[in-house]
């Protein structure tokens, strides 16, 4: 696998740092998940619990090993210098200046291994104004302004139904230590990579900052391109209660769907952009789509060239003909359920280890047995 050969400590819990050191486990690399003896990652407690630990810590840390150390004790600290010597990356998301009370802060770590790259990931960057301050997900989601353009029926913010900026930031760490593991190749020294999930939610806004940017405007979400202001680019409510999802506004998909709904006389509406002019194509189609059922709507739009999809339940979605396909859901011996690697190579495919660490279940095998017992407790 790509990543064969690659030691990473994982100091991170909850979301952003696991989900990107998952991916580094699923191509190959051995991941080192570094928890608080008692407790470890608040992952282990969130959600129901399937066999020996909850949906929520098997989906972020199957594959992994876990040692517990205390880091504010100096076998704990010195336990994990050790190990440092021999990792090529460690991620943390501490808040900013932890790792440096704790005596584990890269200027520390480097001094032991210049080759290391260390990532830090919190949620407003290791400086600025903000970086004491503590966040997650949604108050990031707020102060980046993407919630003023996810809003309700009554334009109130709306709850995001997954943690975007969570997973933005773990995205860009991977990035980074991916960049930073090639650069070492050429200079054979490592590098400091500091991720903000606030600097990653504003780098994920680039298609709607335009009238804030051109104009210091705040856009109206609801006249916008893909936030309300065009009828190919909503849901609709069909007979049965559920959703039908209209998903591409180019005029191929306009003419295929009103030609075969008799009302052309509405595309050139649709051509003049998105905005409040859209307003009767967006009534004709709402009280379209209520006269039949999402099944049966499925059954026609699927025979037009159409971006559309029917908006399913979460148990829908596992289950999905393409999903399933494409082997995006596996099962492990036991028959309970992972999310499959994303990123498919043609050479070298990840395989992905679907067994989850017990809670300092490798703490003899990666710390050794004499330093076992003093640096866990």
């Amino acid at each position: 696998m790509k990543l064969a050969g690659i030691r990473v400590l994982d100091l991170s819990s909850f979301l952003p740092g696991p989900y990107l050191t998952l991916a580094l486990a699923d191509h190959g690399a051995e991941v080192i998940k570094v928890e608080q003896p008692g407790g470890g990652d608040p992952g282990r407690q969130i959600g129901p619990v399937e066999g020996e630990a909850t949906v929520f810590f098997r989906n972020l840390n199957r594959g992994k090993k876990s040692v517990t150390l205390d880091l504010k004790t100096e076998a704990g600290r010195e336990a994990l210098l050790s190990l440092c010597e021999t990792a090529d990356v460690l991620v943390e998301s501490f808040r900013p200046g932890v790792v440096k009370r704790l005596g584990v802060d890269y200027e520390r770590v480097r001094e032991r291994n210049p080759r290391i790259v260390y990532c830090s990931i919190s949620a407003f960057g290791q400086t600025g104004p903000y970086a004491a301050r503590p966040a997650h997900d949604l108050a990031v989601e707020a102060l980046s302004g993407v919630l003023s353009m996810t809003l309700g029926a009554q334009d109130e913010p709306a709850m995001p139904g997954v943690p975007v900026a969570d997973l933005l930031a773990g995205l860009q760490g991977l990035s980074g230590i991916l960049m930073a593991l090639l650069a070492r190749e050429k200079t054979g020294v490592g590098d400091f990579i500091d991720i903000g999930m606030h600097d990653a939610m504003l780098a994920g806004c680039l298609n709607i900052l335009g009238p804030a940017m051109a104009h210091g405007e705040q856009p109206v979400a609801k006249h916008q391109r893909t936030t309300g202001g065009a009828a190919f680019y909503r849901t609709y409510r069909t007979a049965d209660g559920r959703y039908v999802s209209l998903a591409g506004q180019e005029p191929k998909f306009v003419e295929s769907l009103l030609g075969f709904l008799g009302r052309l006389d509405l595309q050139v509406l649709c051509t003049r952009g998105p905005g409040p002019h859209q307003q009767p194509v967006i009534d004709f189609l709402a009280q379209t789509f209520l006269t039949r059922t999402a099944a049966e709507w499925d059954a026609s739009l699927a025979t037009l060239d159409l971006c559309y999809a029917v908006v399913k339940t979460l148990p829908e979605a596992l289950d999905d003909e393409n999903a399933v396909f494409r082997e995006m859901v596996v099962t492990d011996e036991a028959g309970r359920r992972h999310i499959a690697p994303p990123i498919r190579f043609a050479r070298e495919p990840s395989e992905p280890n679907l067994r989850v660490p017990g809670l300092g279940e490798h703490n003899a095998e990666i710390l050794g047995s004499s330093q076992t017992a003093s640096a866990s407790k």
